[in-house]
């Protein structure tokens, strides 16, 4: 494993002289997609594209939603023997569908295979696992309709709940709320993204996020949104958000913060790269859920925590791309 929280050991000297000077693979960068995130995945796309077109000389971004079916796709892909970056967002291309397809065609691909991205996308699960672990996650519950959910359960989580779908991204179909008469509407909306939703208890404090990268933890990212929450918006308007990186935190809670994230990376089965976000209250650091495909946007979280340790954005892309090819 390389220690990249130290520039004298980035990606620079991770791939050798020869391998930077051979940059002929074929690059097959997908994007876009039929997911609620779809726009996302396409500027993270777009950042991706621009960044290894200058030093891959056969790199082509795809996008998914052009071909008829999954099938043509993976039949297109074969024919130039690529290796795929992934940045479709949400849906078929991180819910580990896309992967599992991958893996049986024994295209390499950059990110968490089919069963560690089938975990991750799945909050309920995934909160689950977490939580046999010892590490603390908001006190939650699963709803399939909406004639389940009692009107009572902010009494019951005694507060703020969010709501929010069990495989959407990117915030959308949350809410956060503290007026039971706004339950049904928030509900219904989630349900638009998801056949279950989970209702859990909101976490007062701090919102922290921790980039893995090959298996360690990098800097911590506070994210303070100007006004209201972290949503959909606010995560993608430049200026709407302040980003402290790395985030004020004692050693010690730095140090706890990084073993949970490098803990759940590892529980998962995660590869090369994940984000896994956080709430804080002061005293403990719920999970909230992992992201085995981080935006590459440029208001994006993980370029950013991998700026922190000393890697540019093309030194993460190149490292990603490396490690596609040494997948087991």
């Amino acid at each position: 494993m390389i220690d990249i929280n130290s520039t004298e050991d980035n990606i620079l000297k991770y791939i050798s002289k020869e391998e930077k000077m051979n940059k002929n693979e074929n690059i097959v960068v997908l994007n876009g997609g039929n997911s609620p995130e779809r726009e996302i995945s396409l500027i993270s796309g777009k950042e991706v594209f621009k960044a290894l077109k200058n030093v891959y000389k056969n790199t082509q971004r795809i996008d998914p939603s052009d071909f008829k079916s999954y099938s043509e796709l993976i039949i297109s892909l074969k024919k130039n023997n690529p290796i795929v970056v992934n940045m479709l967002h949400g849906g078929f291309g991180e819910n580990g569908h896309l992967q599992s397809l991958l893996e049986m065609e024994k295209i390499p691909f950059t990110g968490s295979g089919a069963k560690a991205s089938m975990i991750a996308m799945d909050k309920f699960i995934s909160g689950l696992l977490v939580n046999s672990i010892g590490i603390p996650v908001p006190e939650k519950k699963l709803f399939s309709k909406l004639s389940e959910i009692p009107l009572k359960i902010i009494e019951d989580f005694d507060g703020k709940i969010v709501i929010k779908p069990i495989d959407a991204g990117s915030s959308v179909g949350i809410h956060i709320i503290d007026d039971k008469d706004k339950i049904i509407t928030a509900a219904e909306d989630a349900f638009k993204y998801s056949h279950n939703i989970i209702i859990e208890k909101f976490i007062e404090g701090r919102e922290l996020t921790v980039t893995v990268l090959d298996g360690k933890a990098k800097p911590v990212v506070e994210i303070k949104p100007k006004n209201g929450w972290y949503d959909f918006k606010n995560k993608y308007s430049k200026g709407n958000t302040e980003y402290i990186s790395p985030a004020k935190l004692s050693e010690n809670e730095k140090a706890t913060i990084q073993s949970y994230a490098e803990r759940i990376f590892s529980l998962f089965g995660c590869f090369a790269y994940s984000r896994i976000d956080f709430r804080y209250d002061g005293e403990n650091f719920y999970f909230l859920e992992v992201n085995t495909l981080p935006g590459m946007t440029p208001l994006s979280l993980t370029p950013m925590s991998a700026k922190e340790s000393g890697m540019e954005f093309i030194d993460l892309l190149n490292l990603l791309i490396n490690l596609a090819t040494k997948r087991s």
